[in-house]
């Protein structure tokens, strides 16, 4: 288990070339994948446009893929922003539909955790976590824990290698310009079920990343 990502959901953006890291033989295009409390995440997609043409994908289509979760910068307004996007490998027909978001993966923990309480007494660790890939790459991706888990995160330090289960979800925020003004902006993160870790021999730097840049 490296980093596996299984989605099923409804398509509801079409799909656009992509303009930066991937170029133009991928497209972007959004999938709304729907919890069990009702809540829907809107997940980006990363997808060659032969899968779109062979598969025959469109705006209001059902559909099930399996690829990665994976990062990578883009430059805005001379700032870097990292980016969050599912890498789609296959589009399938064998998925389970009643568990339509999963992801596994195993990293290392590339910041010391931050643990926090909320009002009403939620336990919360935000982690973030470096995914080894082909080509000598890193994927750097958040993920939260809550409760039992959170309190087990917030001992983790950074080089730990971790292995996770759960889930990728979306939320909106509000993010304050330089200008004064405030844009609707979209985070993506691994919604952590389950949590297990090995010590790992060697150490990797604290990012420079600020997720609430994101």
């Amino acid at each position: 288990m490296e980093n596996r990502v299984y989605l099923y959901g409804l398509v509801v953006s079409n799909p656009t070339p992509c303009d930066d890291y991937y170029g133009s033989d991928y497209c972007n295009m959004d999938i709304s994948v729907q919890r069990l409390s009702g809540i829907v995440d809107t997940i980006p997609l990363t997808i060659h446009h032969s899968l779109i043409e062979r598969n025959k994908i469109k705006l209001g289509n059902n559909l099930a893929v399996i690829g990665e979760f994976r990062s990578y910068n883009k430059i805005e307004n001379n700032r870097s922003r990292l980016m969050l996007t599912m890498f789609v490998h296959e589009v399938t027909d064998d998925i389970d539909v009643t568990n339509p978001n999963i992801i596994e993966l195993s990293g290392y923990i590339c910041k010391m955790p931050v643990y926090r309480t909320t009002p009403f007494n939620r336990e919360i660790a935000d982690l973030l976590i470096a995914c080894n890939r082909s080509g000598n790459k890193s994927d750097y991706l958040p993920a939260i824990a809550w409760g039992r888990n959170a309190r087990f995160a917030k001992n983790l330090t950074v080089g730990e290698q971790i292995h996770i289960s759960g889930r990728i979800q979306s939320r909106e925020y509000q993010k304050r310009l330089e200008d004064g003004s405030v844009q609707t902006r979209t985070a993506y993160e691994i919604s952590i079920n389950q949590i297990d870790c090995e010590n790992a021999n060697s150490q990797i730097g604290e990012t420079n990343f600020i997720l609430n840049n994101l």
